[in-house]
């Protein structure tokens, strides 16, 4: 039996605005953890769900993976967390634990990912979520819970691959995109001692990049400045999202580099460079546990700190309009009054 009404904002139907929703909570099972929800950060993620991008979405739909809050209640066999302890929950809340990845320590390819999202049944929109306490993380006491909030999915998505790739001190590294991701991209890329050179289509963002902690900055669309960078970079992190200059992406990495995608941009490029060059485009998603760990402690230990503009709860539909309209600077949390 259910043991509690929750009351969260849902979409009833493809692209449609999120309404009040209640809905009786899951039942807790013996690894689970209760928590109350406090902050839930708006990604990007959440708004392609609800518009099912992804193609798995079930309606009512209650997004929201990037959360903050209180454990309220702890099932049969959980040891390591207590009601009252503030913790983090990004988008994996589970796995099988049994298949191939998932014993390798590779929970986020898990076989069953789709069912092991937070947002299943009902996501951080809502008075609490119900995940498995493995992935319920402990949360410095010092990081306040806006930020923690972003680096729970955005944060995991951008560290996972530059510390997985990171080389020899001063990889030249280039990062597509100053948004919700790039941005914290920037400043994991400075403290690990990355060459830090941001590419973007808006001149606009060239203050902030370097505010940051990048290294160097330049336009796109800047043809001279471009070719100065043909075969510059060892790695290249793409993490924009939409349509990207991919004439650009696919000639700045050395010959046999790699591109790395945290972002889901429209894949419409000729091949011819992606070939020539002995290029690998490579996605990368989320972490895993261990990783998930290291991270938010090297956030904390270095200062990383996510540019986050806070709302209520109640205005997720005007936070998702900024989102949309690309005008978050640079992630929005989600308040619950």
């Amino acid at each position: 039996m259910s043991t509690s009404v929750n009351l969260g904002y849902a979409a009833n139907a493809v692209g449609q605005p999120l309404k009040p929703f209640t809905y009786d909570s899951p039942e807790l099972g013996g690894n689970d953890v209760r928590v109350k929800v406090t902050h839930c950060g708006l990604c990007h993620t959440d708004i392609q769900a609800i518009e099912d991008f992804y193609e798995i979405t079930e309606y009512p739909f209650v997004p929201g993976h990037e959360i903050v809050g209180i454990v309220s209640q702890v099932g049969n066999t959980v040891s390591d967390l207590k009601i009252g302890d503030r913790v983090g929950i990004g988008w994996q809340g589970r796995s099988c634990m049994q298949c191939e990845y998932c014993l390798k320590g590779e929970e986020q390819l898990c076989l069953d990912i789709v069912e092991s999202a937070t947002w299943k049944p009902y996501g951080g929109f809502g008075d609490s979520v119900i995940v498995d306490h493995r992935f319920a993380y402990p949360l410095p006491e010092a990081m306040p819970s806006e930020a923690a909030a972003v680096l729970m999915c955005a944060g995991i998505t951008v560290y996972s691959p530059l510390r997985k790739y990171a080389g020899q001190p001063a990889m030249k590294l280039a990062i597509m995109g100053v948004g919700g991701l790039g941005h914290l991209a920037i400043q994991f890329a400075h403290a690990m001692g990355y060459e830090v050179t941001v590419i973007s289509t808006s001149p606009d963002k060239k203050e902030q990049a370097f505010a940051f902690g990048a290294d160097s900055f330049f336009v796109s669309s800047d043809r001279p400045v471009y070719l100065k960078h043909i075969f510059y970079f060892d790695l290249v992190l793409c993490t924009a999202t939409g349509q990207v200059p991919w004439n650009v992406l696919l000639n700045v990495p050395k010959k046999a580099g790699r591109i790395v995608l945290v972002g889901f941009p429209e894949m419409s490029m000729n091949p011819t460079d992606l070939v020539a060059h002995d290029l690998s485009i490579t996605g990368s998603f989320l972490g895993n546990r261990t990783t998930m760990r290291e991270m938010l402690a090297f956030a904390q230990a270095n200062r990383i700190t996510p540019m986050v503009e806070t709302m209520p709860m109640n205005q997720v539909n005007e936070a998702m309009q900024r989102v949309k309209e690309n005008k978050a600077r640079y992630r929005i949390v989600l308040v619950n009054e």
